[in-house]
């Protein structure tokens, strides 16, 4: 299973508590985990990525393993720790300012 941690502001879009886990899928991908994110919850679409480019949106970005995966290709391998649910794929909401 992987484990995924939403900002509050999508779970409560998403109407979910907690993280949420999903079933592992081939090749297991930040691109691949938001299209079962997606399928699953789909008041997320658009809130994430682009709907037509499926890019990251600015504000957006992906952390695992104590690693930003933000600037990652989006069909690069997930780390095995994320894949196996052993650590969870965040996904935050950063932060600007001045």
């Amino acid at each position: 299973m992987i484990r995924v941690v939403l900002p509050q502001h999508l779970r409560t879009l998403a109407r979910i508590d907690g993280e949420v886990t999903l079933d592992p899928v081939s090749p297991a991908t930040i691109d691949s985990v938001l299209d079962s994110l997606e399928v699953r919850y789909p008041t997320l679409r658009g809130t994430i990525r682009d709907h037509v480019t499926k890019r990251r949106r600015p504000f957006i970005r992906f952390f695992a393993c104590e690693q930003d995966l933000s600037h990652l290709s989006a069909d690069a391998p997930l780390p095995d720790t994320v894949v196996g649910g052993t650590e969870p794929l965040l996904i935050v909401g950063a932060m600007a300012g001045g």
